[in-house]
């Protein structure tokens, strides 16, 4: 088998050569006609994705302070917008806004369809000529959208920004946020307005203010009225203890003692009695010169003047001591010490029985306030939890007003960089198309020349009838000129 040279593949279009002017022609003609009848004009608008807002998390939970560091967008993020950009339901409001769905051309119009079916039509058009895709290295999404009409191009994205900044909007943030915390706040309010009710109604009733500080106040002058019952106790003890150690001394000690001792003779009583003498010699004497010595009188006499000679030799014998006596001091102050313990007993005893009194008035009393501390720190949990919901309800309705106003102000972490506008030129001009046609033509044609010699079952040189019949050729003659 000889290999092919260009002198056979220029043999194959000659043969074919008017198929290959009609369809050379036929395309490159439709292709600069439809450049010159329909022109495509495209518009292009581009979206900023950012994160400019951050949105609280709607959650019973308090909302925690944003950290304010740079974030970037990630792929999967610029993924998600330009997704949300494709879906059908803003496609299918575009569609709607633009007049897109009245669009159907004479096939639906005669073929009676209903408006759901030219809106699916409409819709499946306007995706397959939409074009959505991230521009590389940056943070924005280029869309483009050609038609034939430069005014609707520039329509369409305009409706395609309008319902992607709305439906952006319903799906960033929830409706009724605001009235939904601003209906929690009104219950806060009041479930907190009851607990200081129930709180400022029990300190009333029990007159108590503070009863965990007066509970503490109460335990520690219970803690020193008992500090005072077991000194007082003791004291009285000790008091005691020293009345019986100073009564045994009072025992042992003498009220009084000789201070001092003075001895002297007795003159008075001894010139009494020398005077008495001298009498009873002078009576003797007398009764002598009348009786008889043994006479009972003159016995008398005599005897009485012997006693008292005796009585006075007895004086004689013995003088007079004077001695001066005072009170013992150590008796003394045993006894004053005595009298003192015993006035403290008495006071310490008066003490220990008041301070009984005293304390178990203390006990009761700090029993009381401490149940009534438990009540009313169960009370003060109770308002400070209510007061940290309606605080929590009050900040998220509050976080909700200020997303409702960047809502209404347009305040989005998305937004269009660059609007979309009417295009003064086509995409391509008619020189591109009747270029791109006359590639095409070329194309095309050539393969169709080829194809139709390929089919076409007659031998058209002898190497042909060689390889089909497998005999020689003797002789061939060369095609007439037309």
């Amino acid at each position: 088998m000889n290999p092919l040279t260009v002198r056979d593949l220029l043999a194959v279009l000659f043969r074919q050569r008017r198929l290959l002017l009609i369809t050379f022609a036929g395309i490159w003609l439709a292709a600069l006609l439809c450049g010159l009848i329909a022109p495509s004009y495209q518009s292009q608008m581009k979206v900023l994705v950012q994160k400019g807002r951050v949105d609280p998390v709607v959650s019973p939970a308090p909302t925690q302070s944003p950290q304010f560091e740079r974030q970037e967008v990630t792929e999967e993020e610029l993924n998600s917008e330009v997704e949300l950009l494709r879906d059908e339901e803003i496609l299918g409001s575009v569609a709607q806004s633009a007049g897109l769905a009245s669009e159907g051309g004479w096939w639906s119009r005669w073929r009676k369809e209903d408006e759901a079916v030219r809106l699916a039509r409409a819709v499946r058009r306007l995706s397959q000529r939409l074009q959505v895709e991230p521009v590389r290295k940056t943070r924005l999404i280029a869309v483009r959208y050609a038609s034939a009409d430069p005014a609707q191009s520039a329509k369409v994205l305009q409706c395609l920004a309008t319902a992607y900044l709305e439906r952006h909007l319903l799906l960033r943030r929830p409706s009724g946020e605001y009235e939904f915390f601003e209906q929690q706040m009104a219950e806060a309010r009041r479930g907190l307005e009851i607990a200081e009710l129930q709180l400022m109604d029990f300190a009333h009733e029990e007159g108590v203010v503070s009863a965990p500080l007066q509970r503490d106040l109460a335990l520690q002058k219970l803690s020193e009225a008992e500090a005072n019952d077991q000194q007082a106790r003791l004291a009285i003890a000790e008091t005691r203890q020293r009345i019986l150690m100073l009564e045994s001394k009072l025992r042992s000690l003498p009220e009084k003692i000789t201070s001092q001792v003075r001895t002297s003779d007795n003159p008075q009583l001894l010139e009494k009695m020398k005077s008495r003498l001298l009498e009873l010699t002078l009576k003797r004497t007398e009764l002598l010169t009348k009786f008889e010595p043994t006479y009972r009188l003159v016995r008398e006499v005599d005897e009485q003047i012997a006693e008292t000679k005796a009585t006075i030799a007895t004086e004689d014998l013995r003088p007079v001591q004077e001695q001066t006596t005072e009170p013992d001091p150590n008796h003394e102050w045993a006894k004053a010490e005595l009298v003192k313990a015993q006035v403290e007993l008495s006071a310490l005893e008066g003490r220990v029985k008041t301070s009984s009194m005293l304390l178990a008035r203390s006990r009761i009393m700090a029993d009381r306030l401490g149940n009534h501390a438990i009540t009313q720190e169960d009370l003060l949990r109770n308002v400070k939890a209510a007061e940290e919901k309606y605080l929590l309800y009050a900040n998220k309705r509050e976080e909700a007003r200020i997303g409702d106003a960047l809502d209404q102000r347009g305040i989005l972490n998305v937004m269009i960089a660059e609007q979309p506008t009417v295009p003064a030129l086509p995409v391509r001009s008619a020189w591109t198309y009747g270029l791109v046609g006359l590639a095409m033509a070329g194309t095309v044609s050539t393969g169709l020349a080829f194809a139709a010699d390929y089919l076409n079952p007659a031998f058209r040189t002898p190497e042909e009838v060689v390889m089909y019949l497998g005999a020689p050729v003797l002789a061939s003659l060369p095609r007439r000129s037309a």
